[in-house]
């Protein structure tokens, strides 16, 4: 069953760079206490993710936070070294990028597709939340390929 909007963000592990080593982080003491966007990603560095996906909260970053975000993050099923690299190349440091490098929020979210026939087993599907202190305000899922639903124009509107 997948997460939906009203349930409470699950209490997960993730992986960030921190002075250049991988450190484990939980999701309640990343998300609890705050406003913050979560987008998730099939893969850093794929074409859809890096050019059309991701472009919009670079763009949007200081009207989000004009309506009281306190960070974006992005979460791919990458290692940390991956997803370090990847936010290195596209953002100025505007949003955080983080690891489900062992599945563990695809897994307890729903949020899984299947990408093996592409040669990138399964990942977690494309899309956008607003969690404010560790709640579900909204969620915008793709429910498989393209980028309708999930984009940061949508989930701005929403807020």
């Amino acid at each position: 069953m997948s997460l939906k909007k009203g349930d409470c963000f699950p209490n997960v592990s993730f992986y960030r760079m921190n002075d250049g080593s991988p450190e484990k982080v939980n999701s309640v003491d990343l998300f609890n206490k705050k406003k913050i966007i979560l987008v998730g990603v099939p893969g850093a560095f794929t074409p859809t993710c890096t050019n059309e996906h991701l472009p919009g909260y670079i763009k949007h970053f200081e009207s989000f936070k004009l309506k009281g975000i306190e960070e974006i993050f992005f979460i791919s099923v990458n290692d940390p070294f991956v997803m370090q690299k990847w936010g290195d190349s596209v953002d100025k440091n505007q949003l955080k990028f983080i690891a489900d490098s062992d599945g563990e929020f695809m897994n307890s979210s729903g949020f899984m597709v299947d990408l093996s026939a592409a040669g990138l087993g399964k990942r977690l599907s494309r899309f956008s939340m607003l969690v404010d202190n560790g709640l579900i305000k909204e969620i915008f899922d793709e429910n498989g390929p393209g980028l309708e639903k999930s984009k940061a124009e949508i989930l701005f509107e929403s807020i």
